[in-house]
């Protein structure tokens, strides 16, 4: 089992929600995350897996990719402009600052989480996180379970297994269980890890961003990209491992003075995330498409106080929609220079069984 794994990891089977609801929104934005969704996606635990080295997907991510009709939509682009020393005031009312005050900020932020910390769960502890993914009006929340030492998942709202017929209750919290494979990964070679060993892995890295990335780019593979720069996978490997519910305190100092690195990031202040809460974003800018897809800007969302990770928004460059749609299918217009993605985390915690909140 995967490190915070696709909840559909333990049953390969379990079919995407209904396509005609979908289909319109997923041709937008799946010729720009094909890619990197499918080097996360782990396989089934009954298959036999290649050698491989880590990948890691956080609950999340797994339930934009399987809500991504709910999430496509349109947003103000802030302006990343800059005058050298000077902040500049953005569309939203929130303040750009420039590198040298960026940096500072970023500093800030690490050397405030370095201090901070919990205890690690036990292995047989569950770790929670209530996401939403936001768009067109939709606001899709979705909550999961994953078990410390990766031999268990649990969601709301459930999926309904092939063949489950009408009496399926997607309310009804869904439990799945598997065989412990972190030994068995180890014996035969495996790179994927549950959480509790990828947790340890983070422990490991050193203290320097630049060792830290190279570290973290070699062990932690999320799938290359061709034609993708190194400021552009920095960036988008950064953006992943936020997406994990538990970060060792050094790592996330690491992480957030290897986002000062990363050419073009700037932190925006005074802005609220999709949910309306206070936040501070740190964003990079991309004027034309990318490799990966990506057009205009990237945000990254956190507590302007405690520096938690609060969510994201992702803009992609529109794709031409397919003419063979379901008949009288929403469409989102290919012309559309800002389909975004967008996730918020609205809960996290350690819990003691499935079904618990913090």
């Amino acid at each position: 089992m995967n490190d915070l794994y696709d909840p559909s990891a333990l049953r390969a089977d379990a079919p995407l929600p209904d396509s005609e609801r979908l289909a319109p929104q997923r041709a937008v934005l799946v010729a720009a995350s094909r890619q990197e969704t499918d080097n996360r996606r782990p396989a089934p635990s009954s298959a036999r897996l290649p050698r491989r080295r880590i990948v890691l997907v956080t609950a999340a991510a797994a339930a934009a990719a399987a809500v991504i009709g709910g999430v496509i939509l349109s947003l103000p682009d802030r302006s990343s402009g800059q005058t050298a020393g000077i902040a500049r005031h953005t569309a939203t009312g929130g303040r750009m600052l420039s590198a040298q005050a960026s940096a500072d900020t970023l500093e800030l932020a690490a050397a405030t989480v370095a201090k901070m910390g919990s205890p690690e769960p036990g292995p047989k502890q569950w770790v929670y996180e209530k996401s939403t993914s936001l768009g067109q009006g939709i606001h899709q929340p979705t909550e999961q379970w994953t078990r410390w030492d990766g031999t268990g998942d649990a969601s709301l709202p459930g999926i309904a297994p092939v063949g489950s017929g009408k009496g399926f209750d997607p309310k009804k919290l869904q439990v799945r269980y598997g065989p412990n494979q972190e030994a068995k990964w180890k014996k035969e070679g495996y790179e994927d890890r549950s959480q509790r060993q990828f947790y340890d892995f983070l422990k490991t890295l050193p203290s320097d961003p630049d060792l830290m990335m190279q570290r973290i780019l070699h062990a932690h593979a999320i799938g290359d990209i061709k034609g993708e720069t190194a400021a552009q996978r920095d960036w988008r490997e950064i953006d992943v491992l936020y997406r994990s519910v538990l970060i060792p305190p050094n790592a996330q100092a690491g992480l957030f003075r290897a986002l000062a690195k990363v050419p073009g990031a700037r932190v925006e202040k005074g802005i609220k995330d999709a949910l309306g809460r206070p936040a501070i974003g740190v964003t990079v800018n991309y004027p034309k498409p990318i490799a990966s897809g990506h057009l205009g800007r990237q945000e990254i969302w956190f507590d302007p106080t405690t520096y938690a990770y609060l969510g994201e928004v992702q803009h992609v460059a529109p794709v031409k929609v397919p003419k063979e749609l379901p008949k009288g299918a929403p469409v989102t217009p290919a012309q559309d220079p800002n389909p975004a993605i967008i996730t918020v985390r609205n809960a996290s915690g350690v819990v003691d069984k499935p079904g618990a909140r913090p």
